[in-house]
């Protein structure tokens, strides 16, 4: 049975930053991903001002910048019958006040080459976990599948689970989030870039009673979540051919029909379910949830990428001690709960009131205008400024700890 010291289950942004920063710390850490790389369609491409700044203290913000992106300085949204500053990052301390908008496949493959010089780490892909090893009351250690699709067992100090909202590691343990209702669920779906589209800027978000949308700019397509009552996939599917969808999305954005085209058929369409749900407790001795796997997030404002990365940073200064003494306890663990449990109750109370104000009336067809609270902070520009601090920075963001610092290293 192979062995490591610590056992990451999943190679999102959670999953990299935390091997990274376990690695740099001399921990040995081995990453299992069950994609054969990271190309994945609608991942979260936001990356923080706070993320953009813990990317300097690890040495790799010359090579971030060298990544195709685009900056956001200012959230605008068309909400009912205006457009809205909803927030102003331009006032933020520091030196980036922007969101960089970055594939999230570039994002991963910076941080998986940096992990790659430290000698401790490993990355496996295609190596999908179906179990966890028990031991005297304990996770010690993890069973997967490979590439060659034969079962491996890998025995562990501590698995930390970064396998998302539909955790496999999480399920295993036994440990359940608590959810709370939600409006919506979203379509996601390509629509190539015409010569004369209006859609405008990197990141676009439209929200009114005859549909609600957002956008982000690829280049030469735009990625796109169209909105939908939560549970009602099935029924639109049936009641409507996929042009009805090509109008609507035509007609929030300006797109021609030329463009629109592309939607061929429902099978275009994937589904995402929205789902936001908090783990109770985060740990069980031996295992951690961190990132989506503990408290699952839900896709307004982008946030929970950041989220992910500030867990894996607070985990890993707190962990790397314990396991480099191979003595990792139950404490150690619940540290890292008190550390981000604020920040990500706080994050989904914000995204609560923005479901309430927004995104529920828009599904009911009652936004005729912009909510009271978006004007108030469209007209009042320090509100614009305050909100663009918490949703760039948030509450708590962490900074590298000392062990994982570098001078800048050039871009692979």
């Amino acid at each position: 049975m192979d062995e490591t010291t610590c056992c990451i289950v999943g190679g999102g942004p959670a999953g990299m930053m935390t091997g990274l920063l376990l690695a740099r710390a001399g921990v040995r850490v081995t990453v299992l991903e069950k994609h054969a790389d990271f190309l994945r369609d609608f991942r979260g491409d936001t990356v923080h001002p706070s993320t953009i700044r813990l990317l300097d203290e690890l040495g790799l913000g010359d090579a971030f910048a060298r990544l195709p992106q685009t900056a956001v300085t200012t959230m605008r949204l068309y909400a009912g019958d205006r457009m809205v500053v909803a927030a102003d990052l331009t006032r933020i301390p520091g030196r980036y006040r922007h969101v960089a908008m970055v594939p999230q496949w570039d994002f991963l493959d910076l941080l998986a080459r940096a992990a790659a010089t430290e000698a401790t780490f490993t990355l496996r892909t295609r190596s999908r976990v179906t179990g966890l090893i028990h031991e005297a009351g304990a996770v010690a250690g993890v069973h997967y599948r490979d590439a060659d699709g034969t079962e491996q067992s890998l025995r562990a100090d501590l698995v930390i689970a970064c396998d998302g909202r539909d955790s496999v590691v999480r399920e295993a343990a036994g440990l359940r989030q608590q959810h709370e209702d939600v409006p919506m669920d979203l379509w996601y779906f390509r629509i190539p870039k015409a010569v004369d589209d209006r859609a405008g800027g990197a990141f676009q978000g439209r929200f009114t009673s005859g549909g609600s949308a957002v956008c982000i700019d690829r280049g030469d397509y735009f990625q796109t979540g169209y909105l939908i009552a939560k549970g009602s996939d099935a029924a639109l599917r049936a009641a409507h051919e996929v042009g009805w969808l090509r109008e609507r999305v035509g007609e929030l954005f300006g797109w021609p029909e030329s463009a629109t085209a592309a939607l061929r058929s429902w099978d275009d369409v994937a589904l995402l379910e929205v789902t936001v749900g908090m783990l109770e407790q985060w740990s069980v001795p031996g295992l951690l949830c961190i990132g989506d796997a503990a408290h699952t997030m839900s896709p307004v404002g982008g946030v929970g990428v950041n989220l992910a990365l500030q867990d894996a940073v607070a985990a890993a200064g707190f962990l790397a001690a314990p396991l480099l003494d191979r003595a990792v306890l139950p404490a150690d663990l619940a540290k890292v709960q008190r550390r981000r449990m604020l920040p990500a109750s706080f994050t989904q109370r914000l995204q609560r009131g923005e479901h309430d104000l927004l995104i529920a009336p828009a599904l009911r067809g009652a936004l005729d205008t912009a909510p009271l609270p978006l004007r108030v902070v469209d007209a009042v520009p320090p509100l614009a400024w305050l909100v663009g601090y918490l949703g760039g920075m948030g509450i708590r963001p962490e900074h590298a700890p000392e062990f994982a610092r570098r001078a800048p290293v050039a871009a692979g």
